[in-house]
């Protein structure tokens, strides 16, 4: 048997380093534009560390808005979103009051219809999962190297197609 698209795992350690490069709390669908904007503009004015690559920043702004708006639409309030810095990465984990309820992608669904962010943000993070903290809240995470502007070939690999979707097809919304 293969490994779930979302498989339930530890989120990584950041290491001693690591610093909180924001904190959101979105209850609503319009807060999430204007958490992403907050993170974008972070990034692009002075919180983005040495070597990290624009290709990158675009990764963790798409897989924050797909993470945080499944949280609000399929979790429990309240929802919470924290970016950290690690050593080579950024740390992007969504947490909510819905631990019963795991990330369940969109299987057989034809991908006209919308519902493909786990599918997406599991292609663009280097690594991904979730898990139950200590509060009993579930966190779902992903992982952005920052050193690099696409995700590791071999992640983007392991990532089943939805159904209908042909192989190099991407839907732009």
């Amino acid at each position: 048997m293969s490994e779930p698209l979302w498989p339930r795992r530890p989120r990584p350690t950041p290491g001693p380093d690591a610093w909180d490069l924001g904190r959101w709390a979105p209850t609503r669908a319009a807060d999430l534009t204007a958490h992403r904007l907050q993170l974008s503009a972070a990034l692009h004015d002075g919180a983005r560390p040495s070597g990290a690559h624009e290709g990158a920043v675009q990764r963790l702004t798409m897989a924050f808005e797909e993470l945080a708006s499944n949280a609000l639409r399929h979790g429990r309030a309240p929802v919470e979103v924290t970016v950290t810095t690690t050593g080579t990465g950024w740390l992007l984990e969504v947490s909510d009051a819905a631990a019963d309820s795991p990330p369940i992608p969109a299987i057989g669904r034809d991908p006209a219809l919308g519902g493909m962010g786990l599918f997406l943000v599991a292609r663009i993070c280097d690594a991904h999962g979730w898990t139950v903290d200590d509060t009993g809240r579930k966190v779902v995470w992903g992982l952005v190297q920052y050193t690099r502007d696409e995700a590791r070939p071999e992640a983007s690999r392991l990532v089943p197609r939805p159904r209908g979707q042909a192989p190099g097809h991407s839907r732009r919304p």
